[in-house]
């Protein structure tokens, strides 16, 4: 155990203590804690009550979306075993944006074994990252393999609800497999909107050109959220053909799937999707006006990402 006298140890017992406030400055002493520091703090989180600990890892979520600097994954990691499954939830969306392969190993096992419903689909959504890095050849095949084989697992089992598996299959798409297709395909098929729509943005993170023609007819779906995925898709995909339809989308009459098919234009970046973005911009809604702008700086970064101006 570290001398309790050191700064980081009294840091971690000031946080840890619900009689004072939570300081955003003082949590960042979180960020990065050696083995003795994990062990203060593990023995000590046991003596914290509820309220304090689902207030910690709120705050620590929020701290890791602002400042990229900070690593809390380690936490992140030991609150995935707290007995409140909010806390679960909370830690499993705190590991989204890390990308250590050595988490790899926690997550999986908290996807095969938590009694939670909710917290194994925050962990299925968690492992999506490390299944594009597995695709692209950034992380070691051993790892690669233990991710897609959890995922895969979640899948074919009978028994674990839908909630879990689309958020699995979104979350497996990027491997660009003969299975994954065919769970693809059969999630498209099914009675479940939900499953549905989360085939559908499968289809975009597969980017597999062969599911163009069916994004195209969904642009066109009763639901809303059907539409939505199937820009959001088209543009995973830069589908040019999908430039047209996505323009007549401005109109649409839910303001999510309207933004969507503008981010997309944005995506896509040909000269038809530049040219009808730059007449959005004169847009007398604010809404559509600011997305148009949005999705023209994303065409200047990625034509020259190092002259590019936030």
């Amino acid at each position: 155990m570290p001398n309790e006298t050191t700064p980081t140890v009294q840091c971690i017992s000031e946080i840890l203590d619900s009689g004072k406030r939570i300081n955003n400055s003082k949590l960042t002493c979180l960020s990065n804690l050696n083995n003795d520091e994990m062990d203060f703090l593990t023995a000590a989180l046991k003596d914290t009550d509820l309220e304090r600990r689902r207030e910690i890892v709120s705050h620590l979520a929020h701290l890791s979306e602002v400042d990229f600097r900070l690593d809390f994954s380690r936490v992140f990691t030991l609150f995935l075993l707290d007995p409140d499954e909010k806390i679960r939830m909370e830690a499993a969306a705190g590991l989204e944006g890390e990308g250590n392969y050595i988490l790899i190993k926690p997550l999986t096992k908290v996807l095969k074994e938590d009694i939670s419903a909710q917290v194994r689909a925050a962990v299925a959504i968690a492992l999506g990252q490390f299944a594009l890095q597995g695709e692209l050849g950034n992380l070691p095949g051993y790892y690669s393999e233990k991710v897609y084989n959890a995922l895969l697992e979640v899948l074919e089992n009978k028994k674990e609800l839908n909630e879990v598996k689309r958020r699995a299959l979104e979350s497996i798409s990027p491997y660009n497999l003969p299975r994954v297709k065919e769970l693809i395909t059969a999630a498209y098929h099914t009675d479940d909107i939900k499953l549905k729509a989360s085939a559908i943005y499968a289809m975009g993170r597969n980017c597999d050109l062969a599911w163009l023609s069916t994004l195209l007819t969904e642009l066109n779906n009763n639901e809303a959220e059907i539409r939505y995925e199937a820009a959001s898709a088209s543009g995973e995909l830069g589908a040019e053909e999908a430039v047209p339809h996505l323009v007549a989308m401005v109109n649409d009459s839910d303001d999510r799937v309207k933004e969507a098919a503008i981010k997309a234009l944005g995506e896509i970046g040909n000269e038809p999707a530049t040219q009808a973005l730059n007449k959005l911009v004169k847009n007398p809604k604010p809404v559509i006006r600011n997305a148009a702008k949005s999705a023209l700086k994303e065409i200047e970064y990625c034509e020259d990402p190092l002259s590019w101006q936030p």
